[in-house]
This record gives structure tokens, C-alpha cells and sequence, in this order.
């Protein structure tokens, strides 16, 4: 299907409570087809009271003694992710042309990379449902002591719009899996596979309350939730900037909150690198998903003695690329999610140029059939480490590529930034590897290869870039809270 024979989406509405409805003040936006500039649906804004709507239903279903949500065993929810997971599978095909008729990446991605992770993340945390342990300490005294593993209780996802429904499956599936209610605000730019995960819950049989979607501005409902006193716990992924406002907004309630955010990742290339295979990741890391990626590889760093080798196989690789509708199965660079962001990265494409930045390729806005947020893949080479396209997160598909000397000068240069996200490093020696994994100030090291992910792989920042990890069974550290308990056994 071509992106012209696209036919209309119904006007989506809350669900709140296990029902559909409209926002309170009746008011709606468009969400907006990024290739084509056309809109897609129509979507319900919720206002306050809708907030409050959602939380009174995921707090009572959540703390309501007998509930169905509060009497249901771990095994049984356990089942009922895995349905949910079975039932995403069977609507796989759907859930990936709204991913890319809302986002602009292509369908490969959607269909064959971001659909079935959704899949794996909800039933690996389906068979954590029954292994959420306490455990029995031996403290002093004449006690039977023993700790118990408790959900937190309301929680509130607010997740952007580069992986959609991916993003939102690292919070939602644990957090159920736990045993919370939850409250999930996908990004006013992409809602759409979040209200259809919504159809799914209630098809699966999760009870009235325990998993709510309210879409509408971040202003409005993000912060709403941030602050709501009924609110338990906030899992935000997004920028840096509004990460910051997440936690100052949170600290009034004092509620738990975990951090994924920005990234300036460095990809490392030593000069004994198979440079086949580090062109292939240095093109990988920065173009796939339209460097739209909180981890891509946004600096290159080359070593100075294969910097020609290196930049000569990824521009000329780099050049056969280029944008074409998203619905293509062919196509491997969609749209940029929205004109907004499209201007925000040519922004930046003029700053490098103003800069001293050396511009090899790209650069260019990119129409398909005359329309859309299309941008051609871009390569900065010979930037400095104070160049504003060196420093800040561009999201998009732009790389600056930098040198290094030797790998002292190349790991503390990779290391000069707020951010700490991801970083790789390419080598043929184990020992050098090694040791950049360790001194890399970030939460995932590749090597010798970028951009992979696993439901059992812990993910999240360091610095700037956040804190928490979603993903593995670090990630359930944040859904649930230890209760410590002391039995007196004395006579």
C-alpha cells in the first residue's frame, strides 16, 4: 500500500476506565501524516478533569480491596500480558502502518524491527509476573524476618513519539507485570498505536482502570500527571530539558520518578577495525529510525591514520540512501515525524555550515510526490569538539564526524559531553575494547556492532542522559517497592 491509498481513521477518544470517551471540554487535534502532510485521524484532548478521570479509575482499581485487578494472582497476570502479546502479534500488521503513517519510518522498521520487539517486551515480562521475590533475613535477635516485593501502585508513562509504542511497552509491560495501574500519555504527535494497545487491553480482559491512555498536550496532561497527588510513580522518556521540568514538577509530591532522555552518543573507530563493518554501524547508528534515536550514533569518532579509508566507504554508502514514502517495503529513510522538526534540524544544518563544519553530503530538505518532512541523509567531517552540532542533540539524521590521535585522546573526547547514553567502539583488539567499555561514561556499550536491543538488556542513562533502567529485571526495580517485616518469635 502506497502512502496515497491510505484511507481514513476514525476520530480516536480516551480510554479511560474501560471506556471510551470524549475529553471534557470537547476539544480534539489532528495528528498529521508526516510524508504527506495529511491528517491522519482526529484525536480527543484531554483536559484536567480527564486527568482526574484516569486517575481516580487506576487508583481504584488499584487500591479497591476485592477488585479484580487486586485479587487477580501473579499467574493470572502473568497470562494476561501474554495474551496481550499474543494479540498484538495477530494485529502486527495493522500495529505498523499506524506506527508509520503517524511516525514517517519506514515499514520495514515498524513491521519487522519495532513490532515484534512490542511482542517479545510483553511476554518477557509475562513470565516475570510470578518471579517478583521477597526473601527471608537473618537479622539479630530471636525474629522471623522477611521482606515483600510490592507493586507502587498508579503509575504514569508519558513516552515520545520516535518509537511509540516500542517506548511505551518498556514501561507498560513491567509495570502490569508488577502489579500497578497504569495511566499511559503517549506523545500528541504519534497516538495512535497507543489507542489501539488500548483496543487490545480491553479485548485481552484487563479490568476497568488498570490500564488507561489520555492523549492531549504535554503541558496539560503531562504535567498534570506529573504533579497529581494520585499519581504514585512517573517513567518518562523525552528530552533532557523536559526531564528536568518532570523532576522539579515531581519533587512538590515527592513521587518516584525514573529518567530516559537525550543522547550524544560517540561511535568509536579504531584505526585496527574492520572498517567494512564499522562504515556499515557509523550508517546504522545515525540513519536508522531518521537518527530520530535517543542512542544514535550522532558523533563519529575516527582514528586520524583510517579517517580517509573510513569516511570514503560510509559516504559513498551513504549516498545511495534516500527518502521515499514510508509505506514502501523498500524504503529505508522515511519522514521526519513533523515539519516542526524538520526546521529544527535544518537549523542545525546551517549552524554546522556556520560554524566551519565541513558538509560531504546532504544537507538538503527532500520532497517525495512534492510533499512531506523528508530530509536527505547528512555528513559533517573535520568538526570540532565546541561545534554546537558536536554538543547538543540534533535528532535526526545528521552526523558529525570527528579525529582522534590514539585511544586516550578518542575515549576522553567521547566522554567530553552532559550526555550519557550509548556509546560503541569498533577494534579488533580485545583488550582495547574492554577497556573503552569500562571507561565509556555510558549505560550501553556496543562493540563491534550498534544499535541492538533485547527485552533481557538493561538500558538507561548515565549523566545527563537520565536514570533508572527499562528492560532485563533491572526494570522492575522501578514498578515495585520492598516492605520489610519483623515477626517477634520471644517467649
Amino acid at each position: 500500500m502506497s502512502t496515497a491509498s491510505v484511507p481514513a481513521i476514525q476520530a480516536q477518544k480516551l480510554f479511560i476506565a474501560g471506556e471510551w470517551r470524549d475529553g471534557a471540554g470537547g476539544k480534539t487535534f489532528n495528528t498529521i501524516n508526516p510524508a504527506t502532510d495529511e491528517v491522519i485521524a482526529t484525536i480527543a484532548s484531554a483536559e484536567k478533569e480527564d486527568v482526574d478521570a484516569a486517575v481516580a479509575a487506576a487508583r481504584q482499581a488499584f487500591d479497591e480491596r476485592g477488585s479484580a485487578w487486586n485479587k487477580m494472582s501473579a499467574a493470572d497476570r502473568g497470562r494476561l500480558l501474554w495474551k496481550m502479546a499474543d494479540l498484538i502479534e495477530k494485529n502486527i500488521d495493522e500495529f505498523a502502518r499506524l506506527e508509520t503513517l503517524d511516525n514517517g519510518k519506514p515499514i520495514f522498521e515498524s513491521r519487522y524491527v519495532d513490532m515484534p520487539m512490542v511482542v517479545e517486551v510483553f511476554q518477557y515480562y509475562a513470565g516475570w509476573a510470578t518471579k517478583i521475590l521477597g526473601e527471608t533475613i537473618p537479622a539479630k535477635g530471636n525474629y522471623f524476618n522477611y521482606t515483600l516485593r510490592e507493586p507502587v501502585g498508579v503509575v504514569a508513562a508519558i513516552t515520545p513519539w520516535n518509537f511509540p509504542l516500542l517506548l511505551a511497552s518498556w514501561k507498560i509491560a513491567p509495570a502490569l507485570a508488577a502489579g500497578n495501574t497504569v495511566i499511559h500519555k503517549p506523545a500528541s504527535l504519534t497516538p495512535l498505536t497507543a489507542l489501539k494497545l488500548a483496543s487490545i487491553a480491553q479485548e485481552a480482559g484487563v479490568p476497568p482502570g488498570v490500564f488507561n491512555v489520555i492523549t492531549g498536550k504535554g503541558a496539560t496532561v503531562g504535567d498534570a500527571l506529573v504533579e497529581h497527588t494520585g499519581v504514585d510513580k512517573i517513567a518518562f522518556t523525552g528530552s533532557t530539558e523536559v526531564g528536568r521540568e518532570v523532576m522539579r514538577k515531581a519533587a512538590g509530591t515527592v513521587k518516584r520518578v525514573s529518567l530516559e532522555l537525550g543522547g550524544k552518543s560517540p561511535n568509536i573507530v579504531f584505526a585496527d577495525a574492520d572498517l567494512d563493518a564499522a562504515a556499515r554501524g557509523a550508517y546504522l547508528g545515525i540513519f536508522y529510525g531518521k537518527g530520530e534515536v535517543c542512542a544514535a550514533g550522532s558523533r563519529l569518532f575516527v582514528e586520524e591514520s583510517v579517517h580517509d579509508q573510513l569516511m570514503e566507504k560510509l559516504i559513498a554508502r551513504t549516498k545511495k540512501l534516500q527518502p521515499a514514502d514510508p509505506l514502501d517495503p523498500k524504503t529505508r529513510l522515511g519522514a521526519l515525524v513533523s515539519e516542526g522538526q524538520l526546521n529544527s534540524v535544518l537549523r542545525y544544518i546551517e549552524s554546522g555550515k556556520n560554524e566551519g563544519g565541513h558538509l560531504v553530503t546532504g544537507g538538503e530538505r527532500a520532497q517525495v510526490n512534492g510533499k512531506g518532512s523528508f530530509l536527505q541523509p547528512t555528513i559533517f567531517d573535520r568538526v570540532l569538539p565546541d561545534m554546537t552540532i558536536a554538543r547538543e542533540e540534533i535528532f535526526g539524521p545528521v552526523l558529525a564526524t570527528l579525529s582522534f590521535k590514539d585511544v586516550n585522546d578518542g575515549l576522553r573526547q567521547a566522554n567530553e559531553t552532559m550526555y550519557g547514553l550509548a556509546a560503541a567502539v569498533w577494534t579488533r583488539d580485545i583488550k582495547k575494547a574492554h577497556r573503552a567499555a569500562r571507561e565509556l561514561k555510558a549505560g550501553t556499550v556496543w562493540i563491534n556492532t550498534y544499535n541492538v536491543y533485547d527485552p533481557s538488556m538493561p538500558f538507561g542513562g548515565y549523566k545527563q542522559s537520565g536514570f533508572g533502567r527499562e528492560l532485563g529485571m533491572q526494570a522492575l526495580d522501578l514498578y515495585t517497592q520492598t516492605k520489610s517485616v519483623w515477626v517477634d518469635l520471644n517467649e
